[in-house]
């Protein structure tokens, strides 16, 4: 498995991805922040890639952002037939370590009807309700 930050050419795979992977009302509010993430830190963008068949597949894509010296876990999506194989617990620490290296002050999940049900997962990397942020009011996504 590779887990890289995004290029240009992951555009399409990605998209697919989250159309299959999430919700549509969820991917429609996932794809604007993906776009302005990109346009503004593409570093906190990161897909998994696996070879299959010879052919390298986008399985995974996780999208960070940081907002006032707080990194924030905004989405993530995991193919459905590949998860549970660490996908998702990969693309996880690699957002963790774009974050140290920037030296953030906090980690946090950015928790909203779409990811309330990911909250396990999370916890089971170790972060607890003090790393959660429940807030009605858009994440603003910003330049790290």
């Amino acid at each position: 498995m590779i887990v890289r930050s995004f290029q240009l050419s992951d555009y399409m795979p990605t998209k697919q991805l989250l159309e299959l992977s999430l919700s549509e009302e969820c991917c429609e509010k996932t794809w604007d922040a993906f776009a302005r993430q990109l346009s503004l830190d593409g570093e906190l963008v990161v897909v998994a890639q696996l070879e299959l068949d010879s052919e390298v597949r986008t399985v995974g894509v996780a999208i960070g952002t940081v907002d006032q010296n707080n990194g924030y876990y905004y989405r993530l999506a995991v193919h459905p037939e590949f998860r549970n194989q660490g996908i998702g617990k990969a693309l996880v620490g690699k957002l963790e370590q774009k974050f140290q290296q920037r030296k953030v002050r906090n980690i946090m999940v950015a928790a909203d009807e779409h990811t309330e049900m990911m909250l396990p997962f999370f916890e089971q990397l170790g972060y607890g309700t003090q790393h959660v942020l429940r807030s009605l009011k858009q994440l603003r996504i910003v330049a790290g």
